[in-house]
């Protein structure tokens, strides 16, 4: 017994250095750290970086990254080792993501953007760093630098409210690849000053060097790659480990060429950028490992690094802090400025350019941490810049996501925003959680469903992958075959489908996509327990999951008993992609039932909702109620009557009409309308392109309130 309590507390002595058991806490903090922070919503890049901080050798010192020259071979080393590869991951997406077809079409104004984004934050940035905060050279250069870099944190926002085809989108992403690669020439020189090798031999090889890099990279790599993966077209794992492998390679090669490896990674990626396509199986495995592995170990290491005590020592460490930060979203404002004075765009096309372009993530990580390695940097300038990230990111995110309201308010969305189903082809997906509630909502379907379509309703039984699931898969079958028996009835065509999966929504939202699904059709939620509200509710993890059209249906009394229909419709929600499917399906469910039509909503919808119904050539009788105060959802309650089916149009967390006031409306509706019909709509969306996984940023409703007024400074005719 003595022995076991001594090797558990040899185990647990700090700095840890089982390697298991490191491993272990690594993984815990992936898997825990966005599920802790969801709630606050606080962006995942920072989420790694608060635990790294606080694990690390300044924090609680379970961490500790090793001396390799005293304690080698002990297996920590691979902290280090996986920081590595995820810092050079980082630069490899970054140079894979980038859209060059959008550069090729604004090439000039692209140029226009890339060269003022890149010398006026660097203007700014090298005079204050060298005279008032007294930094010498070199640092000041590279700091001056960072500044002129810029991550697209904010694109998924721009995608979502469907105007990334917006031509001042396309020029900031042109202009990202510009600045970027100035920025990463500017590093290869400075490194190479740092270390006292600036003379004629240098510019010389790095000139000779530099230029054998680029022809390998864009010359050979593409022909090698292109074959490979021609010729082994089967073997899908080799490929994956064949773009790490060409990675790795660029980087050292980079290396011999005296530049930094991660110049390499980001030159492999544009090498690759044309041969792996974004929404390809191949683009889905390098950004999961690298999300799911590689780049949060890079993240956590840099945690490890800052030491929060530095702020308190002194005033200096807190001035630094917030000279950089006002630095860097001062000379973005001021490129994005002066790019649509050149331009001629308009203030919110400004603002737009300037929330694309105001976050610094992951190539300014990756650039500062080169410094500080190379102690070209000290430890203030790594501090300030982790809180330079976490304040850019969040303005980003929201002068981004109000700019973009105001540019679709002014009606300019892109044409192929509006989705199009065609009748012959719809497919409705109806997953079964409670048989008690299941009958109406077939019928539902069934009402709703186009008569066009030769496809079956499918219905869907998830059983959940444990120890029981055999039996369980049993019970399912059972219980579809006495939904296909109650379908006969109506002479409805199903079609039953019975999937294993170890989450439920997983298996819903897996199997939408198999089946292609128009539309899904659930139940209204019941109550959850404490684990789901911690870790995410069944529906909202559905949400997630699915980009479809949703109806959720509390169906308690029969159709028969309503008199009408009900259907209130927040702001904006006629530019949502869903808009004109759900409307569709309501007027087909009020012509079967033979009921009439109340939207509710506001002066700005009630045009768009008519243009529909003209579109339509609906029979069915419509009226229009005006209400303008949507951020008070229960004053609804005034328009409705005991006798009508109420329909509330949502929308999914981040999508273009979505307001706070919509958060939690299954629960709030199902409480205050217990005795009543209830139809909630979640329409479609457009996929989010995350650019990665671990920079996306989504604002806490607090955020989104300070946001209108950001939004007020910066638009103020």
């Amino acid at each position: 017994m003595d022995k076991l309590l001594h090797h558990i507390s040899e185990a647990f002595s700090t700095p840890i250095t089982n390697p298991v058991l490191v491993f272990t806490i690594i993984l815990t903090i992936i898997l825990i750290s966005p599920i802790i922070l969801r709630p606050i919503k606080v962006p995942g890049i920072i989420g790694l970086i608060l635990f790294g901080v606080l694990l690390g050798p300044h924090g609680l010192n379970w961490l500790a990254k090793i001396d390799k020259d005293t304690l080698q071979g002990n297996g920590v080393d691979a902290i280090d080792l996986f920081s590595t590869i995820g810092l050079l991951y980082i630069m490899f997406i970054a140079g894979l993501e980038l859209e060059m077809n959008e550069f090729k079409k604004t090439k000039n104004k692209s140029l226009l953007f890339g060269f003022l984004t890149f010398i006026i934050p660097i203007s700014i940035g090298f005079p204050v760093c060298h005279y008032l905060l007294g930094y010498e050279l070199l640092p000041s250069i590279l700091i001056a630098s960072m500044f002129a870099t810029h991550t697209l944190v904010s694109y998924p926002i721009v995608n979502s409210y469907g105007i990334s085809k917006r031509e001042a989108v396309a020029i900031t992403i042109g202009g990202t690849i510009l600045t970027d690669t100035a920025v990463l020439i500017i590093l290869a020189v400075i490194v190479g000053a740092a270390q006292g090798e600036i003379n004629q031999d240098f510019w010389v090889t790095l000139g000779v060097s530099f230029v054998l890099f680029l022809f390998i990279m864009f010359g050979i790599i593409p022909r090698i790659a292109k074959w490979f993966f021609q010729k082994i077209e089967s073997e899908k794992t080799a490929h994956y480990i064949f773009v790490l492998a060409v990675v790795f390679f660029a980087a050292f090669l980079a290396e011999i060429a005296g530049l930094e490896p991660i110049i390499g990674a980001f030159v492999a990626g544009l090498a690759l950028n044309k041969l792996i396509p974004h929404s390809s199986a191949l683009m889905n495995r390098i950004e999961f490992i690298g999300n799911a592995i590689f780049i949060p170990f890079f993240l956590i290491s840099v945690g490890m690094i800052v030491d929060v005590s530095v702020l308190m020592k002194g005033p200096m460490a807190l001035i630094i802090a917030g000279t950089l930060t006002v630095v860097a979203v001062t000379g973005k404002f001021l490129a994005a400025t002066a790019t649509s004075f050149l331009a001629k765009y308009s203030k919110s096309d400004r603002n737009l350019i300037f929330g694309l372009s105001n976050a610094h993530a992951a190539a300014t990580l990756a650039i500062i941490m080169v410094g500080y390695d190379r102690e070209i940097i000290d430890e203030n300038v790594l501090n300030g810049t982790i809180v330079l990230i976490l304040i850019t990111c969040i303005i980003a995110s929201l002068v981004t996501e109000n700019a973009s309201r105001r540019i679709v308010m002014a009606g300019h969305q892109d044409d192929e925003h509006i989705e199009h189903v065609p009748e012959h082809e719809e497919r409705l997906l109806l997953p079964i959680a409670n048989l008690d509630t299941m009958e109406p909502i077939l019928d539902f379907a069934t009402l709703i469903k186009s008569k066009k379509s030769p496809h079956p309703l499918h219905i869907l039984s998830v059983v959940a992958d444990n120890e029981q699931a055999e039996r369980n898969m049993a019970n399912a079958r059972r219980n579809l075959d006495s939904m296909a028996k109650y379908a006969s009835g109506s002479e409805t065509d199903v079609e039953l489908l019975a999937t294993i999966d170890f989450n439920i929504a997983s298996g819903i939202g897996r199997t939408s996509k198999d089946i292609l699904a128009d539309c899904l059709i659930l139940g209204w939620p019941s109550a959850t327990s404490f684990i789901d509200k911690i870790v995410g509710e069944k529906t909202e993890s559905i949400l997630n999951r699915t980009n479809t059209s949703l109806f959720m249906c509390k169906f308690d009394n029969p159709f028969l008993s309503n008199k009408s229909i009900i259907i209130f419709v927040p702001p904006l929600a006629e530019s949502e992609k869903g808009f004109e499917y759900w409307m569709e399906k309501m007027l087909k469910l009020a012509g079967e039932l033979t009921l009439p039509l109340t939207f509710v909503c506001n002066n700005r919808t009630q045009p768009a909702i008519l243009e529909v119904l003209k579109m339509l050539e609906t029979s069915v009788p419509c009226s229009f109620d005006n209400y303008e105060d949507w951020d008070n959802i229960y004053g609804l309650a005034t328009f409705s009557n005991a006798d009508a089916l109420l329909v509330f149009v949502s929308a999914r967390y981040g999508d273009v009409s979505y307001r706070d006031s919509l958060d939690g409306l299954a629960k709030r509706v199902g409480r205050y309308f217990k005795k009543q019909n209830l139809i909630l709509i979640f329409p479609s969306r457009r996929e989010n392109q995350h650019i990665d996984d671990y920079e996306d940023v989504k604002t806490a409703p607090i955020f989104r309130k300070i946001s209108r007024e950001i939004g007020n400074m910066f638009t103020k005719e």
